[in-house]
C-alpha cells in the first residue's frame, strides 16, 4: 500500500452521548466532550465550490476542541445534537450556512456559572 492512498490520508469524526472526535490523518485525534463544550461557532471561509468552506468549530471550556467539516458524514448527526442545546441561535446557523462572506458565527455559548 502506498503512502499515498486513500487510506493513509483518511480521517474519522464521530459523535456519541460523550462529545465529539475527530480522527486526523497523521493520526492525531481532537475532541471536546458535551460537559465541557462552552461555544459553538460556524466559520465561513469562501474557498467553495469545490473546497470545503464550512466549518463547524466546537471550543471546550478547558482548551480543547474541534473544527469539523460541514460536508463530513457525521456533521448531520453533529448539527442535530448542536440544535438541541439550550439558547442555540437557529436562525444565526441558518445564515452562516447559507452565505459565502469570510465570517465566524457564533451560534452557542455555554451559560456563565459564576
Amino acid at each position: 500500500m502506498s503512502q499515498d492512498s486513500p487510506r493513509a490520508k483518511s480521517r474519522m469524526v464521530s459523535v456519541d452521548d460523550i462529545g465529539v472526535r475527530r480522527q486526523l490523518a497523521d493520526g492525531s485525534e481532537e475532541s471536546v466532550t458535551w460537559a465541557e463544550l462552552s461555544a459553538v461557532v460556524v466559520r465561513v471561509i469562501p474557498e467553495g465550490p469545490w473546497n470545503e468552506d464550512v466549518f463547524l468549530m466546537l471550543a471546550g471550556a478547558n482548551g480543547t476542541g474541534t473544527a469539523v467539516p460541514s460536508g463530513d458524514p457525521a456533521a448531520d448527526a453533529l448539527i442535530e445534537r448542536l440544535q438541541s442545546l439550550p439558547g442555540f441561535d437557529n436562525d444565526k446557523f441558518v445564515e452562516a450556512m447559507t452565505t459565502d462572506a469570510d465570517e465566524a458565527y457564533v451560534v452557542w455559548k455555554a451559560a456563565e456559572t459564576n
